[in-house]
């Protein structure tokens, strides 16, 4: 059998992970990818697949932790960013990013996208994690999405936003591994420009009052629990401050853990298991992650 290098042009082996992920934080993957394309994508995946290696796609590094201990196997990092607007329709590549979506958008003076304003990560992402803001989520403006299936066969298929099984901060795609999100073509509606550009402005303003922006976080750590704000809730157990090693849970908002230069993923997660016995404690609510793990 050839080596793994040969099959895969372009792949690197023990590459730190960390400046990959908004948090900066994150050990070595044994094999690195970046795929450029939709084809350099499958391609990864039938490579993974061939040396019997466990993957990882990685979008924009937001909403994620990675292990000091680093990823026995190869991470795809998708910059797939191929975008194409037509009349009321944006086709988007996994790998393009959230912000090019919603300037896009702005510039076609379509509406829909507002929300996302200000938010790290990429369309697949988004897509993966049924990211969303201000009472929406890309969820409403999905129409289908490119998926690559990985069974007995490696397939692709498109699936509709019904069959995605979207629900808060979640989808089929996170549930099921063995489906990898290719590009999704969204659905918006015509909207004043001057009128987009404002709600996009509301927002951004909204984000830098309330939330560390400049400091490196993951974003949201919890789901809201229903009813509830989860940041309120850690406030409310007197928590924004509490330091483990280089990790602070913010002073600005209770749900973001912060990395204030030299965080381990171990000061991070004493945070998190920190903020999850104090409120099941305090109130008997069970927080639950929106952040993803990796190598753990």
């Amino acid at each position: 059998m050839s080596s793994i290098e040969n099959r895969l042009n372009g792949i690197k082996k023990n590459i730190l992970l960390s400046s990959y992920t908004t948090l900066g934080i994150g050990g070595q993957a044994k094999y690195f990818f970046v795929a450029k394309d939709t084809e350099s994508i499958i391609k990864a995946v039938q490579v993974a697949k061939e040396y019997k290696l466990d993957f990882f796609i990685l979008g924009g590094g937001s909403n994620l932790l990675i292990s000091d201990k680093g990823f026995d196997g190869l991470v795809i990092k998708t910059e797939n960013r191929r975008i194409e607007q037509n009349k009321l329709e944006i086709l988007a590549g996994a790998g393009v990013l959230l912000s090019q979506l919603v300037r896009l958008s702005e510039r076609a003076e379509l509406t829909g996208l507002e929300w996302a304003a200000g938010i790290p990560g990429t369309v697949g992402g988004a897509i993966r994690g049924n990211s969303g803001a201000f009472g929406r989520s890309i969820s409403t403006v999905i129409q289908e999405i490119k998926v690559l299936e990985l069974d007995s066969e490696i397939i692709i298929r498109k699936y509709l936003r019904d069959q995605c099984l979207f629900d808060y901060r979640d989808s089929i795609f996170k549930q099921n591994k063995n489906l990898v999100i290719l590009e999704a073509r969204l659905t918006l509606e015509k909207g004043n420009r001057e009128e987009i550009k404002k709600r996009i402005e509301r927002n951004l303003n909204y984000r830098k009052e309330k939330q560390p922006i400049g400091l490196r976080s993951a974003g949201s750590i919890f789901k809201n629990p229903e009813g509830f704000s989860a940041g309120k809730l850690i406030e409310m157990c007197n928590l924004k401050g509490a330091k483990k090693g280089g990790a602070e849970i913010s002073k600005k908002h209770g749900n973001f853990i912060v990395n204030l230069g030299d965080a381990s993923s171990e000061d991070v997660l004493y945070l998190i298991n920190l903020a999850k016995e104090k409120v099941k404690q305090k109130f008997n609510i069970v927080l639950k992650e929106e952040i993803e793990y990796l190598g753990f």
